[in-house]
């Protein structure tokens, strides 16, 4: 890798973590459900990752899927998970949270920031769903989070590029600006070029097919948009040193 770059891979299981850090991982963003965007794991599964990857593990906590406005008893939930994280050998948290005419929630964030001490905390993807991504960031700098996933407010960070690279030249060093969402080998170079971005995040999954011999195809276990139940994703070894590759080869 690169000296001084850092690529965060975000996993929802022992495997994947696993295959993150033998790709040349510097990070880990540790999820449930990847495909609402990532919600708060099971302390089981932080409990034997860490078992198995010397790499920091930074522990996504979002109780729910959908939007960033959330309730007290939903607060209630989101303080007793950053609590069992970090007795449980979490090394950082990920979270955020608006209000409800899409500004960041200074109040709850303060709260929650306190509650995560001395923990460093990344700021996730509400950022994107924000009103203002100039005063959003300032926000954030005045709070103290160490750094802020981003796709540049845009359906990926390739698109949303020309913002990502405005967000590095506002911060000037204040805090971490992480481009994320949709990044993988073929424009990894063009985004890192781009932006000037020290860091990065990246699931870099490949399917695998499910051991199980007999299989019902007539029943799903989730909704009719959910995932294949014969079919897992799973990080992806060579997928993850070609991205370090070639961030080696940018920089």
């Amino acid at each position: 890798m690169a000296a001084g770059f850092l690529i965060e891979v975000c996993v929802d299981s022992v495997e994947s973590a696993v295959n993150a850090e033998r790709g040349g991982a510097g990070r880990l963003e540790l999820c449930s459900s990847l495909t609402e965007g990532g919600l708060t794991p099971s302390l089981g599964l932080l409990q034997v990752l860490k078992q198995y990857v010397k790499i920091p593990v930074y522990v996504m906590i979002r109780p729910r899927g959908g939007d960033f406005l959330y309730s007290d008893q939903e607060v209630q939930v989101m303080r007793k998970d950053i609590e069992l994280m970090k007795k449980h050998g979490a090394d950082g948290l990920v979270l955020g949270a608006l209000t409800e005419d899409g500004q960041v929630d200074a109040e709850l964030c303060m709260e929650l920031l306190a509650a995560a001490r001395p923990l460093p905390v990344t700021f996730h993807r509400a950022f994107d769903m924000a009103r203002d991504p100039v005063g959003t960031l300032e926000m954030l700098v005045s709070l103290g989070f160490q750094r802020v996933l981003t796709s540049g407010c845009d359906t990926s960070a390739l698109e949303g590029l020309p913002v990502i690279k405005r967000l590095i030249d506002q911060a000037k060093g204040r805090i971490t600006i992480m481009p994320g969402g949709g990044i993988t080998e073929r424009n990894l170079q063009r985004i890192l070029e781009g932006s000037g971005a020290e860091e990065f995040h990246c699931s870099a999954r490949s399917s695998k097919d499910s051991a199980m011999k007999y299989r019902n195809t007539s029943v799903a276990m989730g909704a009719s948009l959910s995932a294949p139940e014969y079919s897992l994703k799973v990080a992806d070894v060579s997928k993850i040193r070609t991205l370090n590759a070639i961030a080696r080869n940018t920089l």
